[in-house]
């Protein structure tokens, strides 16, 4: 009876082999998760599993592990023939999740201003002195720009060491982060011209002076002007 028991019990290399299979899933979800939050894929954009394993040099089963849980939290979509598509943003969902993220980031900015401390506020700096490096550059690269941006945001977000908060503000960006591809990446002279390097350093300066109303207000003022230029372009479906 006991060797018996012995023989079906899961054996270690079993064991072993879910546990590294885990890990690949969760690897492969932050991964992606990451593209999604610094808007380096644009809604629409289309991908199969197994171009995706091939990407990252993994099996399948673990990126239809990290697929369905972005899926679930309304990141990605699969689709009917399997592929995997970053979905569409209409006009009206934008415009509520815009609505919610000038109350909850305004919040989190506003909070982040009387709790930071000197490690978060050199974080910031950085991303917000990469932010405007890039605008500067001769030939600016968009995805770094964007990358940067989001790193700024959730730099100050972090600071307000709220950690539900924190976990909603990203659930929003996952929706949200391809949509900014419709506002940096519009043209070449729209980080030129464009006035989220003026908001950065009005946020920046607000936090150094723990002014938790100047730093809403120019948070909510970076998310307004962006989301106008977007709307303002007519990409978006009813």
């Amino acid at each position: 009876m006991r060797a018996t028991e012995d023989l079906e019990a899961p054996s270690l290399a079993d064991k072993m082999g879910r546990v590294v299979r885990l890990t690949l899933a969760e690897k492969v979800y932050q991964d992606l998760k990451e593209l999604l939050l610094a808007g380096q894929v644009a809604p629409g954009e289309r991908f199969t599993l197994r171009g995706l394993a091939a990407a990252i040099g993994t099996s399948a089963m673990p990126v239809r592990e990290a697929v369905g849980r972005l899926a679930a939290e309304r990141a990605l979509e699969v689709l009917p023939n399997r592929a995997v598509r970053v979905p569409l943003m209409t006009r009206a969902r934008f415009l509520e999740l815009r609505l919610i993220r000038i109350s909850l980031e305004g919040l989190a900015a506003a909070v982040a201003a009387e709790r930071r401390d000197e490690a978060d506020l050199a974080a910031i700096v950085r991303f917000e002195r990469e932010f405007a490096a890039e605008r500067m550059r001769k030939h600016p690269d968009p995805g770094v720009a964007i990358r940067a941006n989001k790193e700024l945001h959730f730099a100050v977000y972090r600071a307000a060491r709220m950690p539900a908060l924190f976990q909603i503000i990203e659930g929003l960006w996952l929706q949200i982060g391809p949509v900014l591809n419709l506002d940096l990446r519009a043209s070449p002279k729209r980080l030129e011209e464009g006035e989220a390097h003026l908001h950065h350093a009005r946020l920046v300066d607000a936090l150094r002076r723990r002014d938790g109303d100047g730093a809403r207000a120019a948070l909510v003022a970076d998310i307004t002007t962006a989301g106008d230029f977007i709307l303002a372009r007519g990409v978006m479906p009813e």
